[in-house]
């Protein structure tokens, strides 16, 4: 089923031309679905070029960025002790993790940013029903590659091989295309973060918009073509002042650079599915939290700093308006990330030549209940047993934005989506992961620890 999103809603006036020709170029100008079109796409491949010749990018940019140096041959290893890709070994190890055990309705699926938050909870969803699985991943240090490492580690005793590389290596690419008919990709491999944007707007552009288009371009070019389903993100809604968000409502005026990358891959993905018949769905993600996530995400610091007794931050808006947020738990991401996989339909250009219409969709996955940040607080000092030292704060206008409110209606009706966990339960999982990962012998200490969190449950 195709979902239309529009992205400039306006009215247009517009006056009687005199002659025939300026109608049809006032008809062709205010055309205003394609008018968005061509200029996100533009604005991409200007931003996208200007990055590449940027000769300082690289000293800018986080560790994940490693593709600057790409070479048509360079090696790439998923630890110390791991083979090269293209060995023999590497090669066996990509085809067992790709095997698919479950029959006869088992997938084949990439991964990207495998070993990330998102991803490695999808990945190991999608091995423990018996699918074929690899992930890719570059295992920057945008945060602690640490915890990553520790993901993957777990990965790899499911079974799942994870290997280490960028999105925008497109050798790399090719190669695994080749090894594995892959039926799907779940690519959730991103530059995250609204105020990262501030300092780094370089690695947005290379991660969210450039590695965007390689994956796309690895897909379109693969023979089956795979049915793509990819992380977009609730802040495509920027200042939309409409509540609850809805798939309709407009998202043509992003509040941060992030969110507009984000915007920008929705419109690119829709060109590779006219075009080229990718079957592509858009996920659009409200504030995930749970076991084994981001550090730089709000329950995992408040919890961080509230048991080294430091002061936290929590933001409020004009006039001590309250910031709120759509929270929602890990598995249910995950339950909607599945479900779209399992019910993306084939593209339709494989072999070159696009056969027919192809499916585009896009859905929001959230709880759709809102909870204020002075809550969540409240909530994380009830399981922590500890007094959070709190700090007001104004919001600072770098991107962020008041409040956040999804509705699912669309993903309940196509998916089957259910939001099942709240705030309350979510966050009582998270700080028992947390304690045990972090203090795994029972004290509060910040230190990391190597005792506890060795599932992903």
């Amino acid at each position: 089923m195709n979902v239309d999103v529009p992205s400039s809603p306006g009215k247009f006036k517009s006056e009687k031309p005199h002659h025939h020709h300026l109608r049809l170029l006032l008809r062709w100008h205010y055309s205003s679905l394609h008018k968005f079109l061509c200029w996100t796409v533009v604005a991409a491949i200007v931003l996208f070029v200007l990055f590449l010749a940027s000769p300082n990018f690289s000293s800018s940019s986080p560790a994940s960025l490693h593709s600057s140096s790409i070479t048509e041959r360079r090696s790439l290893r998923t630890s110390s002790s791991s083979p090269a890709w293209g060995d023999p070994d590497w090669e066996k190890r990509v085809r067992d993790s790709a095997r698919i055990r479950r029959r006869p309705f088992g997938i084949s699926v990439l991964v990207t940013g495998a070993a990330g938050f998102i991803g490695s909870h999808a990945t190991n969803a999608l091995k423990r029903r018996g699918d074929g699985v690899v992930g890719l991943d570059n295992f920057n240090d945008y945060y602690d590659p640490s915890l990553k490492r520790a993901r993957q580690a777990l990965l790899s005793h499911s079974g799942v091989f994870v290997v280490e590389g960028d999105i925008n290596d497109g050798p790399l690419l090719r190669k695994l295309f080749d090894l594995v008919a892959f039926t799907h990709v779940l690519h959730l491999a991103a530059q995250a973060g609204v105020r990262y944007a501030m300092k780094n707007p370089g690695s947005y552009i290379h991660s969210n918009v450039a590695g965007l288009v390689s994956i796309l371009e690895a897909a379109r070019s693969a023979n089956p073509q795979p049915a793509i389903v990819s992380a977009s993100s609730s802040s495509v809604y920027g200042l939309n002042t409409q509540v609850p968000f809805s798939e309709s409502h407009r998202t043509d005026r992003p509040a941060s650079l992030y969110a507009a990358t984000k915007k920008a891959g929705e419109e690119i993905a829709h060109v590779y599915n006219h075009i080229y018949g990718l079957s592509i769905t858009s996920l659009r993600f409200f504030t995930v939290y749970g076991p084994w996530g981001r550090p730089d995400m709000a329950c995992f610091f408040f919890t961080r700093d509230i048991l080294a007794g430091k002061p936290i931050s929590i933001f409020q808006g004009p006039d001590d308006a309250i910031v709120a947020r759509d929270f929602t738990y890990i598995d249910d991401i995950v339950q909607g990330s599945i479900a779209s996989l399992d019910t993306a339909q084939k593209s339709t250009g494989s072999g070159g030549t696009k056969q027919g219409p192809a499916q585009l969709r896009v859905f929001n996955l959230g709880n759709t209940s809102p909870v204020s940040v002075v809550e969540l607080v409240s909530i994380l000092e009830r399981h922590l047993k500890v007094k959070a030292k709190r700090k007001f704060v104004k919001m600072p206008r770098n991107g962020d934005v008041l409040f956040t409110h999804a509705n699912v209606s669309l993903a309940k009706k196509e998916l089957g989506y259910h939001p099942k966990t709240n705030l309350q339960t979510g966050l009582k999982r998270f700080v028992k992961w947390y304690l045990e990962y972090y203090a795994p012998s029972g004290s509060y200490s910040t230190k990391k620890g190597r005792g506890g969190g060795r599932t992903f449950s």
